[in-house]
């Protein structure tokens, strides 16, 4: 023990603080005079207590500038590294995990516990360990930089509160997991999935974009697989840390018993994956290894009686089709069965193909010499069958991510951005902060929009001539800077067929609006050409001060909000992102043609989202913007 860090007499690399907040800034100077460079500052009483915690904190991250000392904490668990050369524990944790191939970085020091816990009982073994903490200095992203180049990590596991740099944590997150040549699976927990939104909007868009929405748009973006809880998190980890990396989503289930099967493969479908094809000559392999009263379709029930040899014969004959790209292995234990010759001959098959092989143990009791068997010769076993499966859905959808066609962000040259500009710059001097139709129109056709024909009415005479000029039939709409949800007002009037029409809906648009809202100053009425046969999407944009322009594309119109089958990415967008954009609704299928309907044109869709990615992203003054309805013909 020393008065001070100053009197020790040799050099120290890293120092591990753990005393009152009120004496952490005093300590961090003498650190930075004695040359520490690393420090971690598991006390806690900064900014999680409020504004006087904060400015503790602003001053311990000063001193730490100023000496060029790097900071992870306050008020963090510690960290944990379990290489040999290393085997570092600045945790007060009460178990010291076993070495292995999965880092863990964890915002909050009782998941943290938790999950140190979990791994230790799971027997999963642990590369690195990091508490982030209030995140002062050291973050998620500089953390992921370190990790995507540790020799010991191959799965990266996070648990998030929030992001430090959302736009780095992509560009990182998409490196590690599908561009360097070792690819790392990054698995996410990301707490606060019901949070409402911050204000209210006055879009749809920003209506619809939560918080959960951007993070979820976000991880898409990035690679990253987002997990709902700390169980599915290790048990993905686990098979990552394992088995290798599917070529492809079709899946095998070989089980004894039909009913845990058939829960598999319900769980496969529900989350993307889907079956392989059992091709005819392997099934009359398969019916030469297996009795009459087995089924050879997939899943494949090998009934009850199915030994270890049944196990390994059928194991072995899907493995080797180029059709399967990983197989669940399912064993109901009962009075006859012999697990630990099971898990041999499991293992015996697995180890011939380079293919992900999980089990299914869906036991307790008498089984653990058989798991210990599957698990030393690396197969990852689960006690239930949703949560192998859903383990397995998770590696083929990243097995889709690391093979998916690549596209870069595309720009269109034929766009004029100074029109825009010009265009907001005019409604700034009129004291507006939101475009009425005519001018949001003059935006989007200087970004390429394809906008149905429209004239504008200053009264009933002219109107009755522009729907002429226009041609039969016809939309009017009212054009008021005092009302942005026309609808809402009456201020809508759709397919008017003739003259005597327009003329009875005119007065009774102007009569609603009136009664509605009798301050709303009319400017004109907008006429525009009736578009038939088309499907009613909207399209949207709300920038966010976090991570800046949110795009949505949705089905439904003017109920987007009661069916919410929205997606959400975060522009600039790549073409294939646009695509996972419009293949993401619930209503995609209404899009492809049903019952002998001809397809829409989902190429022209594709390149609208990819011109409001453009415009988002050049137009920083725009802060939400709806296309509602978009006429998809």
């Amino acid at each position: 023990a020393y008065p001070s860090v100053l009197d020790v007499p040799d050099e120290i690399d890293l120092a591990v603080i753990i005393i009152p907040a009120e004496y952490v800034a005093e300590t961090l100077e003498q650190c930075g005079k004695k040359g520490i460079k690393g420090a971690i500052v598991i006390t806690a009483g900064f900014s999680e207590i409020g504004p006087e915690g904060k400015k503790k904190e602003e001053l311990m991250h000063s001193i730490a500038k100023k000496y060029g000392i790097r900071l992870i904490g306050p008020n963090c668990f510690g960290v944990i590294n379990t290489d040999i050369n290393v085997n570092m524990n600045a945790t007060f944790a009460k178990r010291y995990p076993s070495a292995g191939n999965i880092a863990f970085i964890s915002q909050s020091g009782a998941v943290g516990v938790s999950a140190l816990e979990f791994a230790f009982a799971r027997n999963i073994g642990i590369s690195k360990f990091v508490s982030v903490g209030n995140k002062v200095d050291v973050d998620e992203n500089q953390l992921l930089e370190y990790l995507r180049d540790d020799p010991q990590t191959r799965v990266i596991l996070i648990y998030l509160e929030s992001l430090a740099n959302p736009r780095q944590f992509i560009h990182l997150c998409r490196e590690i997991t599908g561009e360097i040549s070792e690819v790392k699976p990054i698995l996410a927990v990301k707490s606060g999935r019901t949070e409402a939104g911050a204000r209210a909007a006055f879009s749809h868009t920003g209506a619809l974009a939560s918080s959960d929405e951007v993070i979820d748009s976000l991880f898409e973006q990035s690679g990253v697989i987002r997990v709902d809880s700390l169980e599915e998190l290790f048990d993905t980890a686990k098979a990552f840390s394992l088995q290798p990396i599917p070529r492809g989503n079709r899946s095998v289930v070989v089980t004894n018993a039909g009913g845990p099967g058939i829960m598999a493969t319900d769980t496969l479908i529900r989350m993307g994956s889907c079956l392989a094809e059992i091709l005819p000559e392997t099934k009359e392999k398969l019916k030469h290894i297996l009795p009459p009263t087995a089924s050879v379709e997939n899943p494949i029930d090998m009934i009850a009686d199915a030994n270890e040899n049944t196990y390994f014969s059928v194991l072995n004959t899907v493995l080797s089709e180029d059709t399967v790209d990983s197989a669940l292995v399912i064993l109901t234990p009962h009075i006859a069965s012999k697990p630990e010759q099971i898990a041999w001959k499991v293992s015996e098959a697995a180890k011939k193909y380079n293919k992900p092989v999980l089990f299914c143990m869906m036991a307790v009791q008498d089984v653990a010499s058989a798991i210990a068997i599957l698990e030393k010769n690396g197969i990852p076993v689960y006690e239930y069958p949703e949560a192998s499966a859903r383990v397995l859905s998770h590696m083929s959808r990243f097995a889709w991510w690391v093979h998916r066609p690549r596209t870069e962000i595309h720009t269109f040259p034929d766009v004029n951005p100074q029109k825009v500009h010009d265009v907001l710059h005019g409604i700034r001097k009129k004291k507006r902060n939101h475009l009425m139709e005519p001018e949001a129109y003059q935006v989007l056709e200087a970004y390429g929009f394809p906008i149905a024909p429209y004239r504008l009415a200053h009264n009933l005479e002219e109107a009755i001539d522009r729907a002429e000029e226009l041609g039969y039939p016809v939309v009017i709409k009212i054009v008021s800077p005092d009302i942005v949800h026309k609808i809402d007002f009456g201020g809508v009037r759709i397919n008017l067929q003739d003259e005597e029409e327009l003329v009875h809906n005119y007065r009774e648009m102007m009569r609603t609006v009136r009664s509605k809202k009798p301050e709303a100053r009319c400017e004109a009425v907008l006429v525009q050409k009736m578009i038939k046969g088309a499907k009613e999407a909207i399209l949207g944009i709300k920038r966010s001060p976090q991570f800046g322009p949110l795009l949505a594309f949705g089905l439904g119109g003017i109920y987007v909000e009661v069916f919410k089958d929205v997606t959400f990415r975060i522009a600039p967008i790549r073409p294939l992102s646009a695509q996972r954009m419009i293949q993401g609704v619930k209503a995609y299928s209404l899009l492809t043609g049903m019952r002998g309907e001809t397809p829409y044109d989902i190429p022209a869709l594709t390149e609208v989202l990819l011109r409001l990615s453009q415009l988002a992203t050049e137009i920083e003054e725009i802060e939400e913007l709806d296309i509602n309805p978009l006429m998809i013909l």
